[in-house]
């Protein structure tokens, strides 16, 4: 039998209109997500995910599209953008991925890229992030 705590804390929003949006149910994979200091795996919100791979350019597989190379999800298309953390530490889990609406860039932990965008065309993302 498993039992999982979870400590209970108000989550960010990325979405930059929160009443205006589509989610489905997705299940994201623990495959190549780095634990923290605390040993927990979290796939934070704001990720954006495609082909049952994670897109986060930190994390997600290499592979070379006509001779670059580029996160794996471009590779298999973008698909929408991670809702909340999920906790991975036990295995994959669900979460909620955003398929339509409106996300704010400056809360997401990676700006997208001109290839995510591209894929993903009943997202809008609107701001910048401060880095880039």
């Amino acid at each position: 039998m498993y039992f999982k705590e979870t400590e209970l804390t108000t989550t960010k929003t990325i979405l930059a209109i929160p009443d205006h949006y589509v989610a489905i149910p997705i299940m994201v994979g623990d495959t190549d997500v780095t634990a923290d200091a605390d040993g927990r795996k979290i796939v934070p919100a704001g990720t954006i995910l495609g082909g049952g791979v994670i897109a986060d350019r930190s994390q997600a597989a290499k592979k070379s599209v006509d001779g670059q190379s580029e996160p794996l999800v471009t590779a298999v298309a973008a698909e929408g953008v991670l809702m909340n953390d999920v906790d991975v530490t036990g295995g994959p889990e669900i979460g909620a991925l955003i398929i339509h609406g409106f996300i704010d860039v400056t809360k997401l932990p990676e700006a997208p890229t001109a290839t995510m965008i591209t894929a993903l065309k009943q997202i809008t993302f609107i701001g910048t992030k401060d880095d880039e």
